[in-house]
């Protein structure tokens, strides 16, 4: 059994990619006999994540700009020295450090190094931020034994900025969880997004599609839309006179889970700087029909097993919805299997030789 440290950048409040990874990361080390201790930004109190790792919350946390996103950090360095405790006071950690270069939790740790490092790149899209702190990151890069990156998007963006060369690895998830709740047919053809209510996610095509689609059909759609975001109030002061759209806002896993087996397409209308399109392969797992903007990303993803749309034209993803509609079963059977290569039971074991390594490399530096 082994101690691992894993550490989260973004607030485990808040919905995020990186935040799922960690939470699931976390459930699967902790099934497969490690003790592991998840720590994020945020305050005492609050929805308790699940997870049966011990949680440490470090540091208030801020909503700042990041990637076309806003990131929940926290720029606290008593967070950063209270997370370099946390982690001398375990028995022969690893530190597992997810977006290892984002403020500032990690940063303390990477620049003492006192204990074997792991860090997961995820994000792809380099901007001016990322050229102008190529010092910094290249500083604290050092303080890594191992470099992975959940695509080759995000290993080309970080890992070139920081002078590193990352595995490719993935992003896993928990299949078996998406299909836990009953699939129930829709009486109407119901359509899902899910994710945060931001520009660069493109909800405001897909709900577009969906009206262009209502707005002459003699066979209506409804939209439901799970997250919520800074686009948030803008969608709904268009939309959300209409009956067909509903807005849930930010809800929990076990409705997303619900709602991912009782929908039927997933749209994923994203504009492009997804490094990874971990969403269209959940809903693979829950077998149901997806369709996705058509960057590298979700491609990468898909594999072939989504119906890809031009990113941002409302009249082409209205057309691929109508296509995914009418996928036969079995297309939607190959999906599955398709969405079972990215297993996080699979992806924790690729990891876990990474801590091995990243052990020896670390005793290697003594």
């Amino acid at each position: 059994m082994s101690h691992i440290v894993l550490v989260c950048p973004y607030s485990l409040s808040v919905f995020g990619g990186v935040q799922e990874q960690a939470l699931a990361m976390s459930r699967v080390l902790v099934a497969r006999g490690h003790d592991v201790e998840l720590v994020a930004p945020g305050l005492p109190g609050g929805p308790v994540p699940d997870t049966p790792a011990r949680v440490h919350r470090l540091g208030r946390t801020f909503a700042v700009p990041a990637n076309g996103s806003r990131a929940p950090i926290t720029v606290s360095w008593r967070a950063a020295r209270r997370l370099q405790d946390i982690v001398a006071a375990a028995p022969g950690p690893v530190v597992h450090l997810h977006e290892p270069f984002a403020p500032v939790l990690g940063w303390s740790t990477l620049l003492h190094h006192r204990a074997p490092a792991v860090g997961t790149l995820h994000r792809a899209g380099a901007g001016p931020a990322t050229r102008w702190t190529t010092p910094v990151l290249r500083r604290l890069a050092r303080g890594l034994d191992v470099v992975a990156a959940v695509s080759p998007a995000a290993a080309d963006t970080m890992g070139r900025a920081a002078g590193l060369h990352p595995e490719v690895l993935f992003n896993g998830f928990e299949t078996s969880r998406y299909r836990r709740e009953d699939r129930l047919a829709p009486g109407i053809a119901t359509i899902l997004l899910l994710g945060r209510l931001e520009e660069r996610k493109g909800a405001r095509v897909a709900l577009e599609a969906v009206a262009r689609h209502n707005a002459r059909a003699e066979r209506p759609w409804r939209v439901v839309v799970l997250g919520d975001g800074p686009l948030g109030p803008r969608l709904r002061a268009r939309f959300g006179d209409d009956p067909a759209v509903e807005f849930l806002g930010a809800v929990d896993e076990g409705t997303k889970l619900a709602w991912l087996r009782r929908a039927s397409v997933l749209v994923a209308p994203a504009l492009g700087r997804e490094s990874f399109g971990l969403v269209l392969l959940e809903a693979m797992a829950a077998e149901l029909p997806v369709v996705a903007s058509d960057i590298p990303g979700y491609r990468e993803a898909a594999g072939g097993h989504a119906t890809l749309a031009r990113p941002g034209d409302a009249a082409d993803v209205e057309r691929a919805i109508a296509m995914a509609l009418a996928v036969p079963p079995s297309q939607v059977t190959a999906a599955r299997e398709h969405a079972e290569e990215w297993s996080m039971d699979r992806l924790v074991g690729r990891y876990e030789d990474l801590y091995d390594r990243a052990r020896g490399r670390f005793a290697g530096r003594r």
